[in-house]
């Protein structure tokens, strides 16, 4: 994240007097992230984490607003947002919103680095995340903007594409697209059925906190939306459980964190492989879309990263990812 808003030091103080953190004493930009333009702060002797949420509207900087509020208050291991002095979650900077949290101190897990109890731990709290989402999933109903339908229609605009068309990097992964599009088309009414409510959709390992051995946070939950859990489940498996190869170790721990903390019903269980490959083809196509046709070079958003997931799991098929959770191939 290359800073999309950048602050001078005046404007910064005038963030940290609308939400009220004290005097500043430090503050600086976090190069990381792709989405948003994020700050460090320290004031009123704290530190704190500034987001300027860019391309956003009010309304969605609320909804996040109000579901991290909410998770926060239910157990989940979210900073919940500062409330701004007249309460609101959001203050208006120039023509884009500013939101503030608490600072958390943790590492994410790089690649390769990922142990089996990491994975455990996330699909713990993920299944506390789902757990604690549901009463929540009426009254706070978003579409999701990553639905196989959204993919589909992305890859269809990559066809018409004549870029696209042109590179040749792109003509195996178009190809392999195409199909595992028309496979995931034929379950459609069964991956409709799965049960669901609030996900995050989107928690990847820079999306996590460590503190030692010890998850400390889940973060930015701007892609979370209602959907199925399962799926939420499997683009965990594609983010973790991956480095060269699918890890058989890491698959089972994080599944058997989940079912620790929420058992999968029986068409959950039935849908899981289906959702790890959609998850898989998802990244492919949004890593093409938002990464290597716009020429941005973004470490591990490599498209061919995802489409290698794809094959793998295309590879092992259904009765292979059952004998891993059964407990074969360590």
């Amino acid at each position: 994240m290359a800073g999309l808003t950048r602050l001078t030091d005046g404007e910064v103080a005038g963030l940290a007097r609308a939400f009220g953190l004290g005097a500043v004493t430090g503050w600086g930009e976090i190069p990381a992230g792709t989405i948003n333009s994020n700050h460090w702060v320290v004031a009123g002797g704290r530190r704190w984490f500034l987001r300027i949420n860019e391309d956003k509207s009010e309304a969605d900087v609320r909804w996040e607003a109000g579901l991290v509020d909410s998770l926060a208050a239910a157990g989940v291991p979210t900073p919940p947002t500062i409330p701004a002095a007249d309460g609101a979650p959001l203050v208006r900077h120039r023509d884009r919103w500013v939101s503030v949290f608490p600072w958390v101190d943790g590492v994410h897990r790089g690649p390769g680095e990922v142990s089996e109890r990491d994975a455990a731990e996330v699909g713990a709290a993920l299944a506390a995340l789902h757990r604690a989402g549901a009463p929540l999933a009426a009254r706070m109903a978003r579409t999701g903007i990553y639905t196989t339908g959204h993919v589909a229609a992305r890859y269809a605009r990559l066809r018409a594409d004549p870029v696209a068309a042109a590179d040749p990097a792109l003509a195996v992964a178009l190809d392999a697209i195409g199909r595992e599009l028309e496979w995931l088309a034929a379950r459609a009414d069964q991956r409709a059925a799965a049960p669901g409510g609030i996900i995050h959709g989107d928690l990847f390992r820079d999306n996590v906190l460590f503190d030692g051995a010890e998850l400390a946070a889940l973060l930015d939950f701007e892609q979370a939306s209602t959907g199925a859990w399962v799926y939420d489940l499997a683009v965990c498996l594609n983010a973790w459980c991956y480095a060269s190869e699918l890890s058989p170790v890491l698959v089972r721990a994080m599944v058997d964190g989940y079912r620790g903390a929420r058992e999968l019903e029986a068409d959950e269980q039935a849908l899981l492989y289906v959702e790890a490959r959609a998850a898989a083809v998802r990244f492919t196509v949004t890593r093409i879309t938002d990464v290597h046709l716009r020429g941005a070079e973004l470490e591990g958003k490599d498209f061919r990263r995802f489409l290698a997931r794809l094959e793998a799991w295309r590879a092992l098929g259904d009765e292979g990812l059952a004998g891993w959770l059964r407990g074969g191939s360590r």
